[in-house]
């Protein structure tokens, strides 16, 4: 499961085109993964991977579940929406693994993978900025979910 957490080719250039439609998985400055696929992504998501070769804590956070961009993460990664992982999560529960922490907005969980080590979470793609790495931008289906307004691709 380590070897999982390597950077994909062209991640940088994905990086710098930041008005590009996708949702970007984003991390912690200090996260340094060598690859990032969608299997990882979902391994991390559903907390089946939950440390970093080095043994620092993965802390994936998400959108509260009746977000648009929520939906279309959780497609993108799962082939699934969030309310059809309740069962997933409900028998994780019984073995003493919770859920993802849900923040409220974007901007919220820009802020928390920017201060919180080994955080990983998902924004769209126009809304990275230097807080935060990018790991990878996953295609939509729906472009219009992950449109930014000019004010949200910039720090307040």
């Amino acid at each position: 499961m380590l070897a999982l957490l390597t950077l994909l080719p062209g991640a940088a250039a994905r990086a710098e085109d930041s008005t590009a439609a996708g949702i970007a998985v984003i991390a912690a400055p200090g996260l340094e993964p060598a690859r990032l696929d969608r299997a990882a992504v979902a391994s991390i998501f559903r907390r089946k991977l939950r440390t970093l070769p080095d043994g620092g804590r993965l802390v994936p956070v998400n959108l509260p579940a009746d977000d648009p961009l929520r939906i279309a993460f959780s497609v993108a990664v799962f082939d699934l929406e969030p309310a059809a992982l309740d069962a997933y999560w409900n028998e994780r529960y019984f073995h003493g693994v919770s859920p993802p922490h849900v923040l409220a907005s974007v901007e919220a969980i820009l802020r928390f993978v920017a201060a919180t080590p080994g955080a990983i979470g998902y924004v769209p793609a126009c809304a990275v900025d230097g807080r935060v790495r990018l790991l990878m931008v996953l295609p939509v289906a729906d472009p219009a979910v992950t449109r930014c307004p000019a004010a949200a691709a910039s720090p307040p």
